[in-house]
């Protein structure tokens, strides 16, 4: 499993700002130093993105039309706690940072700001970021966050999106279970799906990865089990 010399350059970057103008400069000015650097219009653009492609980092504006950066970041964190959250903001949205220590933010920048001192703290960051993209499951499982790949015995196996975005549910889960409702919830949102569907999902996902990976407790859902 090769991950590139830098860690940086391997970092899926989503970047939430509503001044087209500031987005542009701040794509041209640091966008090439990631392996991907995408753009959102507001907070709930930036959250569907998200929940699209599950960035490694979230830099973000507060004050944007639909939803603002922190309920955007509150989501986030909701979705994934270990996603690392930046805010840039304007020196009157300050106060408003103080009531956002539960939503995942880590550093904020007080506009305007040096994109190579934004960098600089990235570059700092991003091995902390590329150390729990590889997560051990227990017995003989590695889960890369990054490639999105489930590897057993250091061999990747075949899984849908659907799998993996149930895998990754149950790695965020932390041990805990998630039951059938939630899995429906995770899997296909508003949708109409019958106990029977989730059952013959499971059933079909652990007949590839074997039942010692994704354990059950009849009758109240599904758990993993991380490898301390």
């Amino acid at each position: 499993m090769s991950f590139g010399n830098e860690p940086i350059r391997r970092l899926r970057v989503l970047y939430v700002e509503d001044e087209t103008r500031l987005a542009e400069m701040m794509r041209q000015a640091l966008g090439d130093n990631f392996q991907r650097f995408e753009l959102a219009k507001d907070g709930e653009a930036g959250l569907e993105a998200f929940r699209r492609s599950r960035h490694d980092l979230v830099i973000t504006d507060i004050t944007m039309p639909k939803m603002d950066g922190l309920k955007m970041a509150e989501a986030i964190h909701r979705i994934a706690p270990e996603t690392p959250i930046v805010v840039l903001s304007a020196y009157s949205d300050k106060e408003k940072l103080l009531g956002a220590i539960d939503a995942g933010i880590i550093k904020y920048f007080i506009k305007p700001f040096d994109p190579e001192e934004l960098l600089e703290y990235l570059r700092e960051l991003a091995p902390k970021i590329a150390s729990r993209q590889r997560v051990a499951i227990d017995p003989d499982f590695l889960y890369d966050r990054h490639e999105r790949i489930l590897y057993r015995d250091e061999h990747p196996l075949s899984l849908s999106r659907r799998e993996i975005r149930f895998l990754e549910a149950l790695l965020e889960a932390q041990g805990h279970l998630l039951s059938p409702e939630k899995i429906k919830e995770i899997l296909w949102g508003e949708e109409e799906v019958s106990d029977d569907a989730v059952r013959v999902f499971m059933n079909r996902l652990r007949n590839k990865v074997g039942k010692e990976l994704i354990r059950n407790r009849s009758g109240e859902g599904y758990y993993i089990r991380v490898r301390i």
